[in-house]
């Protein structure tokens, strides 16, 4: 399956562009942003699990991140609420399920072998946030290989893509303006290397996931779920 696949493409989607479709599992659906490979993928996804869905016991061979949306994700008896942004390293195996239901955003089989870290952070417990861009930022993960965090901007401030590695948005509060545009809440934009455009905050302030980095030199293939 190739779903905006040549990543050398700007990518903007809005939520009125995305469309669920069922997964293999009963009472999992997903909107496919991007996606190189079937059931074995690299692949960009939003998730949404219907009360009491589940998925198998799976291998994560090439890593998985995952930010909740809303709802309660769990994995065996650990449970991460809204706000909850995690990374399960390459070789990392796990039971996801979600008994009250759950809306994820989830990257596969994007991360490299000596990524062995698995990150826990909650977002929405007001540490970790500092200063920085104009705004507030949340530094989630770094490696050489990309940089992920949290960008809280006030109304009308401009950010700056990174024309290097390439950048990836979501926009998680508020509405961020591109080329003249307002792009609502849970808008995705993927903008390859070398491409950097004019981002601004909406007039109501925004809160964006941010990833820089990662698009210089894809990665993989990752069973999808």
């Amino acid at each position: 399956m190739q779903v905006r696949a040549d990543l050398s493409q700007r990518v903007v989607l809005r939520p009125q562009d995305m469309d669920w479709v069922d997964s293999p599992q009963p009472g999992v659906q997903r909107v496919l942003l991007d996606r190189i490979g079937g059931e074995v993928a690299r692949a960009t996804s939003l998730v949404r699990y219907a009360p009491g869905a589940f998925f198998p016991v799976h291998h994560h061979g090439g890593g998985e991140e995952i930010l909740v949306l809303d709802g309660v994700f769990q994995e065996g008896d650990a449970a991460w609420a809204a706000g909850l942004y995690l990374r399960n390293p390459p070789g990392s195996s796990h039971q996801p399920r979600s008994d009250a239901g759950t809306r994820l955003f989830v990257k596969l089989g994007q991360m490299p072998q000596d990524d062995g870290v698995t990150v826990r952070v909650d977002t929405r417990a007001g540490v970790g946030w500092r200063p920085g861009e104009g705004g507030l930022v949340r530094p989630l993960h770094r490696t050489a290989h990309e940089q992920v965090d949290l960008l809280r901007l006030p109304a009308g401030r401009a950010v700056l893509a990174d024309p290097t590695g390439g950048s990836e948005w979501l926009v998680l509060v508020g509405r961020l303006r591109l080329a003249g545009e307002l792009l609502p809440c849970e808008s995705w934009l993927r903008l390859p290397p070398g491409d950097a455009p004019a981002l601004q905050a909406g007039p109501e302030g925004v809160t964006l996931y941010r990833k820089t980095g990662h698009l210089a030199r894809p990665l993989g293939l990752e069973p999808a779920c």
